[in-house]
């Protein structure tokens, strides 16, 4: 069931959306060369906690997943698309690193994510960083009352294609508030004029994923958690969640 937020509700949804910014901030201030990803996850945690919200991550055990989620962040390196589990491996030199987060406060969800390089940076990287930034800019643009799904989902799938990456065509973004994940699914392709009709107070979480290499493939790794891309290409992750409303688009993860 899509459940349509009142104009309290977003503003609600606003204030956890904070709380992301702030915890992918700190997650991103921590991260530098030679720092583990489980100091990402503990300067995340620091946030979360300070602010007095929860994460919807830690404990999340979704039909997929063998285990449930061990951390508050998704730290996904070079190739890992998303839902990279924090361990102890340390940030090298030229790393492309994807952080994704959710905050729960006060019975209502954010959730983000950010691509950034670590180090020196490949020009490479940085032009697929770019690209996944302006696929999500597309789709929020796209997300205007008296449009359908298929029109962000077309908006962000043809930045990807006009740039010769490729997507994991089974994952996308999703509805969400008093949940992360709630309905209706945001597909990162799709047909414009298409799928269900955005209105004032729908909230989604808009996010694209796009492979440097230009295939759709990818494969979960042994964690049974993180995806990669099945030709070791790169990957960028960013997200935001946002608001349709009569006003225009409303990103409630902002700083």
């Amino acid at each position: 069931m899509v459940e349509i937020k009142t104009d309290e509700a977003l503003d609600a949804m606003r204030e956890a959306g904070r709380v992301v910014a702030r915890a992918l901030a700190a997650a991103r201030e921590t991260a530098a060369v030679g720092v583990s990803l489980r100091e990402l996850d503990e300067a995340a945690r620091a946030v979360l906690d300070e602010a007095g919200a929860s994460s919807p991550f830690l404990g999340y055990q979704p039909s997929f997943a063998g285990t449930p989620f061990p951390a508050v962040l998704c730290t996904s390196v070079n190739d890992a698309i998303v839902h990279g589990v924090p361990t102890d491996y340390r940030l090298r030199d030229g790393d492309l690193v994807s952080v994704d987060c959710g905050a729960e406060l006060d019975g209502w969800t954010g959730d983000a994510a950010i691509s950034f390089t670590v180090g020196t940076p490949r020009p490479a990287d940085l032009e697929l960083i770019e690209a996944t930034r302006r696929a999500l800019d597309a789709g929020i643009a796209a997300a205007v009352p008296g449009n359908r799904m298929g029109d962000i989902s077309h908006a962000i799938g043809s930045v990807a294609r006009s740039v010769g990456c490729g997507m994991p065509a089974d994952f996308g973004g999703h509805g969400i508030g008093r949940r992360m994940h709630e309905d209706p699914h945001v597909p990162n392709r799709g047909r414009p004029g298409r799928g269900f009709p955005l209105r004032h107070g729908l909230t989604l979480a808009i996010e694209p994923m796009l492979m440097a290499g230009g295939r759709d493939a990818y494969y979960t790794g042994p964690d049974g958690w993180t995806l990669l891309t099945t030709d070791g290409s790169r990957a960028a992750h960013i997200e935001h969640t946002v608001a349709i409303t009569d006003d225009g688009p409303r990103v409630l993860t902002l700083p």
